[in-house]
């Protein structure tokens, strides 16, 4: 169980640097310019890393997933433009609806509904509290506490 709890807070941390990145970032005449010199110096890192992963296997690994591939890349510009627009719009404090929401589409739409995850009554009741989060964060602004 600590591994993966591990690797969920490193990519919590990276998450709270693009945040405070985005965030700290004085507003530019294009929305998107932070958010592509963020994704290219990403970009840098990963070929870095890939780099010194590499085998002989990788162009034919990444010929047979070109599909995820593509939907991963997709996958990524939506969640950036919706960080752009969330923060942007209504600061940081709005990450704890995003993260509620993303329990849901994540854990209980993709691996759930689509590959067939299996979840336990723990985990269920995960997902029971990450709705009421979501109820509770909006039905809190909305009060303006």
């Amino acid at each position: 169980m600590l591994k993966p709890l591990a690797f969920a807070l490193l990519a919590a941390f990276g998450n709270a640097l693009f945040v405070f990145g985005q965030r700290g970032a004085a507003p530019g005449a294009n929305p998107f310019a932070f958010t592509l010199g963020a994704v290219l110096v990403c970009a840098a890192l990963f070929a870095v890393a890939a780099l010194v992963y590499r085998t002989s296997g990788d162009p034919a690994y990444v010929a047979a997933n070109g599909w995820q591939i593509a939907a991963g890349g997709v996958g990524f510009f939506v969640t950036f433009v919706g960080f752009f627009l969330l923060y942007s719009s209504f600061g940081a404090t709005y990450y704890a609806l995003y993260a509620a929401l993303s329990i849901l589409t994540t854990s209980f739409g993709v691996g759930v509904l689509i590959y067939r995850e299996p979840l336990n009554a723990y985990q269920i009741a995960a997902i029971v509290l990450a709705i009421a989060a979501v109820v509770l964060f909006t039905y809190g602004r909305d009060r303006g506490a």
